[in-house]
């Protein structure tokens, strides 16, 4: 295993620090966005995101306690709302990768914008910590964002591709779009 600062300086780890400040900044200014402008850039960023994550260094936590939190219930709840009036009615979709779907009689529905926002809360924390600069909370944060990934959103970041691919190229939208140009 590589030592601490091998881990936390590596290139794949600075490479994705950087595209992780990029989507916090993104989703933190995207209520001043069109959807459609959201839509096309979002869809660029996190497939970006989930390459980055998926070349994180193994790491193990080096402390018991787990890493300084720092988005709040508000912080959350606001990005969150933000993101929903901006999806407005293209914000659900139906889940099809949830283990208790194959037990369910009835759709499950997910929010792309709670979905965002889960994802913003976990990599939020984490660049949080590593702008404080601390070698061992950083390497913690890390392996803990490391692990989220591959347990929890790494999955909703693909699954929310796939409803915001689904946004974007649905072809009733585009006259929907048309017909918005048309009467600004």
């Amino acid at each position: 295993m590589e030592n601490k600062e091998q881990v936390i300086f590596s290139r794949n780890t600075v490479e994705f620090v950087t595209v992780a400040a990029e989507f916090c900044a993104y989703l933190e200014r995207a209520e001043s966005l069109r959807r459609k402008d959201f839509v096309d850039t979002i869809l660029k960023i996190l497939p970006l995101l989930y390459i980055k994550a998926s070349m994180l260094p193994e790491c193990e936590m080096m402390s018991d306690n787990e890493p300084e939190t720092f988005v709040t219930e508000d912080d959350y709840e606001v990005l969150r709302y933000s993101l929903a009036a901006l999806m407005g009615d293209k914000d659900d979709y139906l889940e099809v990768f949830m283990q208790d779907m194959q037990y369910s009689d009835t759709p499950i529905t997910r929010l792309i914008s709670e979905d965002l926002a889960d994802i913003y809360q976990d990599i939020k924390n984490f660049v949080s910590v590593f702008q404080l600069g601390f070698d061992e909370t950083m390497h913690d944060s890390l392996a803990l964002c490391r692990d989220n990934f591959a347990l929890y959103w790494g999955q909703t970041l693909v699954n929310t591709m796939r409803a915001l691919h689904s946004v974007k190229f649905n072809p009733s939208d585009e006259e929907e779009e048309a017909d918005d140009e048309e009467n600004a």
